[in-house]
């Protein structure tokens, strides 16, 4: 059964194939704190960890340093060291980091312009459900 353009037939990635390295991107920028990170850094200027900690509410220091570690790996930030007492480090975003935080930035406006929707479906959604169920208050 044909199932639509194969891009591998033609020298290019088709992110529905589990193989494909486009996934991982993916992976990586899908990830909630990712984002949030992305989203937080978009200005362009430096941010310390301590501040970004702040920033991010609830983030804890070892998911918030995979968090950069992988960012950095995959060339989205840059961490830079000053030989200070005690060392400062501080991250920002590279060109393509701040490309990733565009897009990213834009998921976020779309999401605080439609939260109001989406809880008034999912209240809706909960409540028929609830009703579904055997010996549910009618």
């Amino acid at each position: 059964m044909d199932t639509g353009f194969d891009l591998r037939e033609h020298g290019g990635v088709d992110v529905f194939l589990r193989d494909c390295p486009t996934r991982a991107v993916l992976d990586v920028i899908a990830g909630k704190w990712t984002m949030l990170v992305l989203v937080a850094l978009a200005d362009g200027r430096p941010i310390r960890f301590a501040e970004l900690r702040r920033r991010l509410d609830g983030v804890t220091p070892k998911v918030l340093t995979q968090t950069l570690r992988a960012l950095e790996r995959e060339g989205l930030l840059t961490r830079t060291v000053y030989p200070t007492v005690p060392p400062r480090v501080e991250y920002r975003l590279t060109r393509l980091g701040q490309e990733a935080g565009g897009l990213v930035q834009r998921i976020t406006d779309w999401s605080q312009a439609n939260v109001a929707a989406m809880q008034a479906a999912r209240e809706e959604f909960d409540g028929r459900s609830a009703r579904r169920l055997p010996g549910a208050a009618s």
